[in-house]
């Protein structure tokens, strides 16, 4: 079905029906390109667009931008594809190589591009010979581009009436309506909280961005804040992807928001505790470095009045010594 017809009461939007083909290109008999897939892309051109800005900041060449990029966007996507088929192997609908690669027909996971894109910059940061803190300050201008793809992406997940909550009542002012079998049911808009919650820390990241203490914090800002969200808008999701009876984005959202968090919380006290104690040795420093100059003042000043005594001593010396020879 091509269609989807949907509806936000609480804003006031009627049922509308949105096509989730955006045209279709004269190429093997009628090739559609869906709205979906546009969504996508334009998710991956905004992320890339900001690493490009964000670069100038850290001092990363859009050259250097580029060469990730390539690398980076091509193992996300088989990232997020392997990662869904992985979890998805007990349902016995992979029958053969095409079933497992068919991403057209539906099927990627968002972990999973974020661990295949953080794969690629590893990988390509390698090859470039990138320093340890060269390669952080990537990941940073890299993450919040992650969040700008995923904002917009999102949407993808609306046009084609996916990805939502459980059943909500006809009360709940963010209820979202799906016609399904001729019969609207209101459901909770997990993309839409997704995509707000991305929204907000997109913004608090960007104004925090220049202020950060370490290179690798935003990386971490960015994996505890979307962590955080995720566990708690997953367990609305009926779509979710189970290891036994666990939702496994709320087990990695957890993961991923306490080892994050307790990451930022270790280097920004051990940074501090640094700071705190080269503070302290300074004036200590400057003491000791104090006392040897008073010392060596001290020694110095002692040096020159034994010298001065022993010229007047030998000059009296001298004086004595001719005074005896004109008497003699």
């Amino acid at each position: 079905m091509n269609t989807t017809v949907v509806s936000f009461p609480g804003f006031g939007i009627g049922e509308m029906t949105i096509n989730k083909v955006a045209f279709t290109l004269p190429l093997f008999g009628g090739l559609e390109v869906r709205w979906y897939g546009i969504l996508l892309t334009l998710g991956i051109v905004a992320g890339f667009l900001y690493a490009v800005y964000r670069g100038k900041f850290e001092g990363i060449s859009t050259d250097d931008v580029i060469d990730f990029a390539i690398v980076t966007v091509v193992l996300a996507i088989v990232g997020a594809r392997a990662y869904y088929v992985l979890t998805t192997l007990d349902e016995g609908i992979y029958h053969s190589f095409y079933d497992v690669v068919a991403i057209w027909e539906g099927g990627i996971a968002m972990y999973g591009s974020i661990i295949g894109g953080a794969t690629a910059i590893v990988i390509v940061s390698r090859l470039k010979k990138f320093s340890k803190d060269r390669l952080l300050r990537m990941c940073d201008m890299v993450a919040p581009g992650v969040m700008l793809g995923q904002i917009i992406g999102r949407w993808g997940n609306f046009v084609n009436g996916e990805a939502h909550g459980v059943e909500t009542s006809e009360s709940f002012f963010l209820r979202m309506g799906l016609e399904y079998g001729g019969k609207m049911t209101y459901y909770h808009p997990t993309f839409l909280y997704e995509s707000l919650w991305n929204l907000l820390g997109f913004v608090l990241i960007n104004l925090f961005y220049k202020k950060k203490k370490f290179n690798g914090q935003v990386l971490l800002m960015y994996l505890a804040w979307y962590g955080f969200g995720r566990m708690f808008i997953e367990g609305l999701r009926t779509d979710s992807l189970y290891v036994g009876s666990f939702r496994i984005s709320q087990v990695v959202g957890l993961l991923c928001f306490l080892i994050c968090t307790a990451l930022m919380v270790y280097i920004l006290l051990r940074k501090k505790r640094e700071q705190l104690d080269g503070e302290s040795y300074a004036p200590v420093y400057e003491k000791c470095r104090g006392a040897h100059l008073a010392a060596h003042d001290r020694e110095a000043t002692e040096a020159q009045t034994a010298d001065i005594d022993a010229i007047i001593a030998n000059a009296a010396q001298a004086r004595d010594e001719e005074k005896e020879k004109d008497d003699g």
